[in-house]
């Protein structure tokens, strides 16, 4: 049964976290791959990400072509409104499915980068639709894979997310296998293929399906409480900026079949709330299906292969020791063999200012 809360406060927080912000904010910027004269295409690229992905290109390169490739014509259309062909002439909008490598291979033909962002994202809903999911997140990872090497393509770089880390929903073990076989195609390219790469990072602060957005919809439309699942819930923040220049900095110094990890920061969903809607009362719903307490980005089964930088870390193949010696050699350090990143024990935590810092970055440029 569904029970009323009055807000934490985030003085005293409720799991015990530091009152003050910890964390630091990365812009995730340097180095970054050179886009200028390529052909790029981008999967799912009418999502948030692709959108953000797209103004970032508009904005800071002059690539040859930049094809949207999505499987949904209404979303297209709305994003052609803002993102048009006729103000920008090397951007393309392509149909297609990642279900279908046909199209796929036909659409990759001259592309030089490949963002694999497409993908069936809800928790819930895969939950449900358990065959749809695997024909999208797994089938559809496949259908890239083999679309790109066929294709000639230069670098293909996959978007993942920390639900893929331990999973315990459908939706994290399909984009578990398909961070696997991404990690497995760059050995299947050969050494003149393909580049393949994977990133994986927490929740988006703007994306549609965020609780940032969902919350702020909920004050704006004078709601009395905000529904809270579980009051010790935490889980990892980006913004859509850092999400982008984190795969672009990813891509600059991929050897190939790493998976790269952010250091960002952490935040429990009540002090979330307390901080978008401070006087409303909290109304804790229960866990739904698939759901975790907390997140994981690396797991400690992975610690053996993972290593440090400043401010990420690389999983890399476990099969692979030339590219751990590579980055062993540019100043990466080996992480301990109990180690593990998770978002109820991350040295990095936002509180009050830095939420609303992340909350500004985000809806300033709306």
């Amino acid at each position: 049964m569904s029970t009323n809360i009055a807000p934490a406060k985030i003085a005293t927080n409720n799991i015990g976290f530091p009152v003050e912000s910890t964390f630091v904010h990365r812009e995730f910027n340097d180095p970054r791959i050179d886009l200028n004269g390529k052909t790029i295409m981008i999967t799912g690229g009418t999502g948030s990400f692709g959108k953000q992905f797209v103004q970032t290109i508009i904005d800071e390169f002059k690539p040859a072509k930049l094809i949207i490739f999505s499987r949904d014509e209404l979303k297209q259309y709305e994003m052609a409104q803002t993102f048009s062909p006729t103000d920008i002439p090397y951007i393309r909008y392509f149909i297609g499915d990642v279900r279908d490598e046909n199209r796929l291979t036909q659409a990759m033909r001259g592309v030089d980068i490949v963002i694999h962002a497409a993908a069936l994202k809800h928790v819930t809903i895969a939950e449900y639709n358990p065959f749809e999911c695997i024909k999208t997140n797994v089938i559809g990872a496949e259908n890239v894979v083999r679309a790109a090497i066929s294709a000639d393509v230069g670098h293909v770089c996959a978007l993942s997310t920390d639900k893929a880390a331990n999973p315990i929903n459908l939706y994290g073990a399909s984009k578990l296998a398909a961070d696997k076989i991404f990690s497995a195609a760059h050995a299947m390219s050969g050494q003149s293929g393909p580049t393949f790469s994977v990133v994986r990072y927490g929740n988006v602060v703007g994306s549609r399906g965020s609780v940032a957005p969902f919350f702020r919809k909920l004050v704006a439309e004078g709601a009395t409480e905000l529904p809270i699942t579980d009051p010790r819930m935490t889980r990892f923040w980006i913004t859509l900026n850092q999400a982008v220049n984190f795969v672009l900095s990813s891509m600059e110094i991929s050897k190939g079949g790493e998976i790269f990890v952010p250091k960002i920061p952490a935040m429990s969903t009540v002090d979330m709330a307390q901080t978008i809607a401070p006087d409303l009362p909290h109304k804790i719903i229960g866990i739904r299906p698939g759901e975790k307490l907390h997140e994981t980005m690396v797991p400690i089964d992975d610690a053996h292969s993972t290593l440090e930088l400043s401010d990420r870390y690389v999983i890399l193949p476990s099969h692979d020791s030339w590219r751990k010696q590579a980055y062993l050699d540019e100043g990466a350090k080996k992480v301990a063999d109990d180690f593990y990143y998770a978002s109820d024990s991350n040295p990095e935590m936002l509180d009050a200012k830095g939420l609303q810092m992340l909350l500004d970055e985000t809806y300033s440029k709306k």
